[in-house]
């Protein structure tokens, strides 16, 4: 039996709203309240068919809003593909990341309704029991849905980068600490309103209502207290960094014009910034969409770096048997490839087409490039001649366990590369969301070079010392520090999701045999 149209329109407006809450709206606010409408619609409902219908419109709502940016692959005829296949291939993108995830929604909504209709609904005790289940259903679905291929939008990331107190948080146990408190507000809340009629006792009803604002507060000013401690206490060796921002259209850039684009505006780009005195040049991912033998071998870009004797981070393709990969080079003063980072996480439908060999053949890749692109290995330590860094090529922004094992193996700083002009104005705004949460969680200083915007310089604390306009080439010096300090998120990973289901399941134990004993 399907719930009425009117839940449904509830479950999707609310979802709507909560896609309000990161870029382009950044109405970060409304994150604390609008899960509240799904999670009191479950609660009413005895149906699991009826709970994953509302929790798909709810999903649907909020991943579709603020993944629409997907869309702006279209049109892809500078690739010679038709404008309506174009289109459609943009739709399905969309479609199916939407879908993707709003998987994590209805798996919640499933298995919480599946668990609390046990409970016993005139209990108190067991409204908090529902609410602390919640949570630890929430975080650890989000953490099963990072291992997979396709990631983007947690719920953490409505509050990046403009809530940078609550952001704090992540230092103790990454970005599930966040989701967890906006998970139990928004339950509280629900609770709150439910219990309003259902419990006749005023103190009941007292204790839920003040509950989520006791919360609210409570994990705010522990992230003020967090946000107060001087970036400047764990500084070690400064790190000045040039970085440019290229600014070479997709259209152009695997073409002629994009190529005497790239090696002009990097190398004038790099002389100008090895004349300011910087350290090392950063450049974005793809800057020099060349193979490294040739750019080695004979680019003026090359020859810039052994007349100047500054390093540079330069974005290129590297080899991989017959296959090329996106990578990361440090290439020194002296001109030798000091090391290599090849591009790990590679995006679904954009970079590879997951089971090719069966859909290959009924869906273009959105790659230019004929040769096939290789991931590289998932345990990549990438040393430069100033200390360990922790790198990221694009997407695998949005994968917190890559920047967790890089910062436990010792990273001392943040550089991360990408393209970013792939899609609509919306997706670089999230990008540099999620890097100001790596950031903070990692308790690193951070410098971001993209293609066409946003790069940007983050200190430890998430806030951005400067960031770039977009569509336009730039070039910036700026100084960035190591560290070496470890937060409790680095040395233990995220703690807080397995703590939080060994609670639930604990709980869910003693009030079943309280509820048998009386």
């Amino acid at each position: 039996m399907l719930p009425k149209t009117k839940l449904i329109l509830q479950a999707f407006l609310s979802g709507i709203v909560m896609g309000l809450a990161p870029a382009p709206f950044n109405a970060w606010y409304f994150a604390w309240f609008a899960l509240t409408p799904l999670w009191i619609l479950i609660r009413q409902q005895k149906s699991l068919q009826q709970i994953a219908i509302l929790a798909l419109a709810w999903g649907i709502g909020y991943d579709g809003l603020a993944l629409f940016w997907i869309t702006g692959v279209h049109p892809m005829t500078w690739m010679g593909v038709p404008w309506l296949a174009s289109l459609a291939i943009a739709i399905f993108c969309w479609v199916f990341i939407t879908l993707w995830g709003a998987g994590v929604v209805v798996s919640w909504a499933v298995l919480f309704g599946l668990i609390t209709q046990k409970l016993n609904n005139k209990n108190v005790l067991n409204s908090l029991i529902k609410v602390l289940i919640g949570a630890a259903l929430w975080c650890g679905l989000e953490t099963l849905w990072t291992h997979t291929p396709l990631w983007w939008p947690a719920i953490a990331y409505t509050q990046s980068p403009h809530n940078l107190i609550i952001l704090q948080l992540g230092k103790l146990s990454g970005v599930n600490t966040v989701a967890a408190v906006i998970i139990m507000v928004n339950g509280l809340l629900a609770e709150a309103i439910l219990a309003w009629r259902r419990y006749p006792s005023f103190k009941h009803k007292i204790l839920l209502i003040t509950a989520p604002l006791v919360i609210l507060i409570i994990s705010h000013v522990l992230g003020f207290y967090l946000y107060q401690i001087p970036v400047s206490k764990d500084n070690l060796a400064p790190l000045k960094v040039g970085i440019i921002q290229g600014n070479i259209p997709n259209e152009i850039k695997l073409f002629s014009e994009g190529w005497r684009r790239a090696i002009a505006g990097y190398t004038s780009g790099y002389q100008r910034l090895a004349k300011q005195g910087v350290d090392v040049v950063l450049t974005p991912e793809g800057a020099l969409p060349f193979y490294w033998e040739d750019i080695i071998n004979d680019s003026s870009f090359y020859q810039a770096v052994i007349a100047e004797q500054v390093p540079a981070w330069v974005g290129a393709n590297g080899r991989d048997g017959n296959s090329y990969t996106n990578s990361i080079f440090t290439l020194t003063a002296d001109g030798q490839t000091y090391s290599r980072y090849d591009k790990y996480k590679l995006v679904p439908l954009g970079e590879y087409i997951p089971f090719e060999s069966v859909v290959g053949k009924l869906i273009d890749r959105l790659s230019p490039l004929n040769a096939h692109l290789a991931a590289g290995k998932p345990n990549q330590i990438f040393d430069t001649p100033f200390g360990r860094a922790i790198i990221a090529i694009c997407y695998e922004s949005a994968f917190p366990q890559h920047f967790l094992r890089q910062a436990q193996a010792g990273g001392e700083f943040i550089i991360t590369a990408s393209n970013n002009a792939h899609y609509s104005k919306t997706m670089p705004t999230q990008h540099h969301a999620h890097d100001v949460m790596r950031a903070i969680e990692s308790d690193r200083w951070a410098a971001r070079a993209t293609n066409t915007g946003y790069s940007a310089i983050v200190d430890p604390h998430g806030k951005t010392l400067w960031i770039s306009a977009i569509d336009r080439y730039v070039i910036h010096a700026d100084t960035i520090y190591r560290r070496q300090n470890k937060t409790l998120y680095v040395r233990w990973g995220d703690w807080l999701t397995p703590t939080l289901i060994l609670f639930s399941g604990l709980s869910m134990w003693w009030s079943q045999i309280r509820s048998n004993s009386t």
